[in-house]
């Protein structure tokens, strides 16, 4: 069986190794993207958006400083407006992200990306 699972990974993030390690002790040896250094596209973190069944503003790291140095805590800002930033500033978007072939689950907590593991 192909394994198609990818995650979005940091790290220096403790919450994003483990969950690497989750997936790797579960028999997955997932595509590891480390999103800073290659953050996803538009058409992706849409696409990933979408999986996840969340609004931009619902995947952004609020309490990062670039928050409010983007103007990212703007209510105002359209979902639009808010992926731009999060383009621009990819340490805003939340990890660790896993998608498969079946969905995708933010690892907070890590077993949180175990109902969209394959088995």
């Amino acid at each position: 069986m192909t394994n198609h699972t990818v995650i979005y990974h940091n790290p220096r993030c403790s919450k994003s190794r483990q969950t690497l390690q989750l997936l790797e002790q579960q028999g997955v040896q997932p595509r590891i993207i480390e999103y800073l250094k290659t953050p996803p596209d538009r058409t992706e973190l849409e696409r990933i958006l979408k999986l996840l069944g969340k609004s931009p503003r619902e995947l952004m790291r609020t309490r990062e400083a670039e928050y409010k140095t983007s103007g990212a805590d703007d209510p105002a800002l359209s979902d639009d407006e808010l992926i731009d930033i999060m383009l621009e500033h990819p340490k805003l978007i939340e990890r660790p992200i896993v998608v498969t072939a079946t969905g995708a689950a933010i690892g907070r907590p890590p077993e949180a990306v175990l109902e969209i593991i394959d088995q």
